[in-house]
């Protein structure tokens, strides 16, 4: 029988490095998922009929469902074992990755991503509240560390993998790929993680879960459709009046909880708060990086599936370079320093990326997906850690739930926002000129449709401008991307505290672990 040892308060499993084994299987499955669908969405749109708002929708319907149930996600982890949920969790995921798969029209896949995103909220949380039951202090940074280098691997090989089913098979082979990864991590799980879980966390509280999809939900809708329906459309208006006051009643009903599920405590913390912020403004940026960039590789530079998937990996390699490096210079110069200096790195990635032309090519592309990954790196991974340094271990899963919400709030609102501002720049830039007012109509849905309608018309024109209207697109959501890390580096910088203090032990229940790998109840 394995012996958990304690070393500065904190108790050791020795299977804790085979456990963490069993927890990247597990991220990089959702690493995988992530880029996988952003390189098939051009593929899709052609297929499929998806307009930018359908693409945005396939892609946001796992976010925000992702976004809405990931706080009683950890809690349903803390109160009845993190391991069984993490299996549940990969299980759903395996569910929805098949009903992708033989979905024959946008609704189905939208319907299918939605349930993944179910999965998904299960899993991440959980994966990152066990770390502080593993790890103390002294390991945990390398322990993130590898959890973040494990959604890393999966970014470009998600892409790479998945062009080349699209070269070799049809669109549904991207999700069903995700079959035997899941099934992967549930054995990985099944037979390395240890149970970890504290039944005293509070109970899941379905009207505040109701609250958080449905009002982040009207949000995204509203963003989404603000394009084609216009900003002072009736239902554009309602729906962002709708989740101003969900969102705000959900607050305000956490705050009289005894118990919350949204933990408000935790963001009276400036350490917690400040860093959960940075990853979420990050996240914000990479999601419209990642939403916008497969249309341009494809569609403008004319690139297959396959070739655009090895084409994101500058980006990739410079973020598993960047988060593998970050310990020991967070040692050296501490976290505050190294989160404000890679979100400078990322704005000014994102800057130069905003001056690409239709005639850069790609080498000038690699330059600043290069430059970004590394930002992306030296940004994520130490404020995460900072964040997660600040949690009690009774708190690991609400509070772990909470930085992953709005970390995938922030991917939802940039998917959302960037998506919508790329749609309407694309739409006002396009000429149609002679087209027929259908057509026209099409050509405006997405710089694929525009290509197929000029190539159909035989418009070498139609096809020009739509590359130059959808290149000019990409530079000002770059332009706001670079704007938006240069704010959140001054906010770093100004608000961190210049070490992530280490909460006491003294007086916190700490979470149960037992070799045999049932929660002692």
């Amino acid at each position: 029988m394995a012996t958990v040892t304690q070393v500065e308060g904190v108790r050791r499993d020795p299977r804790r490095w085979w456990a963490l084994g069993a927890l990247v299987a597990s991220m990089l499955t959702l690493g995988f998922d992530t880029t996988i669908l952003n390189v098939a969405l051009p593929t899709m749109a052609g297929e499929l009929g998806a307009t930018t708002g359908r693409q945005q929708w396939m892609a946001d319907a796992y976010v925000v469902v992702f976004a809405a149930l990931m706080l009683p996600a950890g809690l349903l982890g803390d109160r009845f074992g993190r391991r069984r949920m993490l299996i549940a969790g990969l299980g759903v995921f395996l569910l929805g990755s098949l009903v992708g798969a033989l979905a024959e029209d946008v609704n189905w896949v939208v319907a299918a991503r939605a349930f993944m995103g179910v999965g998904g909220a299960l899993v991440t949380p959980l994966a990152l509240s066990v770390l502080p039951s593993l790890f103390g202090p002294d390991e945990r940074t390398r322990a993130v560390g590898i959890i973040s280098a494990a959604s890393a691997l999966g970014l470009p090989l998600g892409p790479i993998i998945g062009g080349w089913l699209l070269n070799h098979f049809w669109w549904g082979s991207v999700f069903l790929v995700n079959v035997p990864m899941a099934a992967i991590g549930i054995a990985a799980c099944v037979f390395l993680l240890p149970e970890t879980g504290d039944p005293a966390s509070p109970r899941v509280d379905a009207l505040s879960t109701a609250l958080t999809a449905t009002g982040l939900g009207a949000l995204v809708y509203a963003i989404i459709e603000a394009p084609d329906r216009g900003w002072d459309d009736t239902l554009v208006l309602a729906m962002f009046g709708a989740a101003v006051v969900l969102l705000v009643s959900l607050v305000l009903r956490e705050r009289r909880a005894v118990r919350p599920m949204l933990d408000m405590t935790l963001l009276a913390q400036r350490g917690f708060l400040f860093n959960t912020l940075a990853a979420t403004l990050v996240m914000f940026v990479l999601s419209g990086l990642l939403f916008v960039l497969p249309p341009y590789l494809q569609a403008v530079l004319g690139h297959d599936a396959l070739g655009t998937g090895l084409r994101l990996l500058p980006m990739m390699g410079g973020l598993m370079l960047a988060a593998r490096g970050a310990q020991p210079i967070v040692a050296r110069f501490g976290p505050r320093a190294v989160v404000s200096a890679g979100l400078v790195v990322l704005a000014f990635a994102a800057l130069l990326g905003s001056r690409t032309t239709v005639d850069s090519g790609y080498g000038f592309t690699a330059l600043w997906l290069s430059i970004a990954g590394v930002g992306f790196g030296f940004s994520v991974v130490p404020a995460m850690d900072g964040a997660l340094g600040t949690l009690p271990r009774d708190r690991a899963g609400s509070g772990s739930g909470l930085l992953m919400t709005l970390r995938q709030v922030g991917a939802a609102i940039g998917i959302a926002l960037l998506g919508s501002l790329l749609a309407g720049v694309f739409r006002d830039r396009l000429d149609v000129t002679g087209l027929p007012v259908q057509a026209a109509d099409t050509a405006g849905d997405s710089v694929v449709a525009a290509h197929l309608i000029g190539e159909k018309a035989g418009s070498a024109r139609l096809v020009a401008s739509a590359d130059s209207a959808y290149v000019h697109g990409m530079g000002v959501v770059l332009l706001v991307c670079g704007i938006a890390a240069l704010v959140s580096a001054l906010l770093a910088a100004a608000f961190l505290p210049r070490a992530t203090p280490v909460p006491s032990a003294e007086g916190v229940a700490p979470d149960v672990v037992t070799p045999a790998g049932n929660a002692r109840q």
